[in-house]
């Protein structure tokens, strides 16, 4: 396929799991795309690999988003490499501490909604002059599920991916008339590493033992949170803007994660 050739696309936390999906999926679609990492080079390396012995053209940059000179030096070194950004895919993230509200301190708060908001919207306003000037662009903030459900021992997560969704929606109205889409995508649990650590923490068992639990039989995997991903870049959502797209297999049945 090459419906985004010609385009350039940075993909935050593009080294492992959702993230990593995205960035080969874009790459195969015909992006040259940017594969964002914050400590692991040697994955990011071998997504950037796997991106080019499929064909693709990709580059690894280190940035810690939260790092706002270390952002503003990547996005410049990404326009000097690859040209300028006219996809953005925002998927870096952190998971919090896992402590009850009247347990967690407010730092724990910051480091979340630095991490999830701030620093995302540090890096959507550096990026956004030369947006504006493309024939299209598209944000796609990659948020979750949980914001909908708000489950116990989540506050600093939720409330992070809740804050970044709703500038996502003001961003969308704001920025229409430049012809920027942005849209959310939300996804259940999702077969990463991060997934495998929270349902071992929950419940002890591993991540894949819940498949016959979760619509279709599995677990959401990166792909097809990709998969979304690639519509919402595509000419297809030329008419798509400021929505929220729940990637859940339509929700497990209760009780379960």
């Amino acid at each position: 396929m090459s419906g985004l050739a010609g385009r350039v696309a940075l993909v935050t936390g593009g080294s492992r799991g959702v993230g990593r999906a995205v960035a080969r999926r874009l790459a195969a679609d015909g992006a040259a795309v940017a594969v964002n990492y914050r400590r692991d080079e040697a994955a990011a390396r071998e997504t950037v690999a796997a991106i080019e012995a499929d064909g693709g053209k990709a580059a690894a940059y280190q940035a810690a988003i939260g790092d706002d000179q270390a952002v503003l030096a990547m996005t410049e070194a990404v326009r000097s490499d690859l040209g300028e950004v006219d996809i953005l895919v925002s998927n870096a993230g952190t998971a919090s501490r896992g402590r009850s509200v009247a347990d967690t301190e407010p730092d724990e708060y910051l480091r979340l909604l630095t991490v999830h908001a701030l620093g995302p919207l540090t890096l959507i306003r550096s990026l956004l002059p030369a947006m504006r000037t493309r024939p299209r662009a598209d944000i796609i903030v990659v948020s979750s599920a949980i914001t909908s459900h708000a489950p116990p021992f989540s506050a600093p997560y939720t409330m992070a991916k809740a804050a970044l969704e709703a500038a996502a929606r003001t961003l969308a109205r704001e920025e229409r008339s430049h012809g920027i889409r942005v849209n959310v995508v939300a996804p259940g649990l999702v077969a990463t590493d991060m997934g495998e650590r929270l349902v071992r923490a929950i419940d002890g068992r591993a991540l894949h033992d819940l498949d016959a639990q979760y619509p279709f039989g599995r677990v959401c995997l990166p792909e097809d949170v990709a998969g979304v991903v690639a519509f919402l870049v595509s000419a297809d959502s030329g008419y798509v803007t400021g929505q929220r797209l729940v990637v859940d297999g339509g929700g497990p049945d209760p009780g379960i994660l």
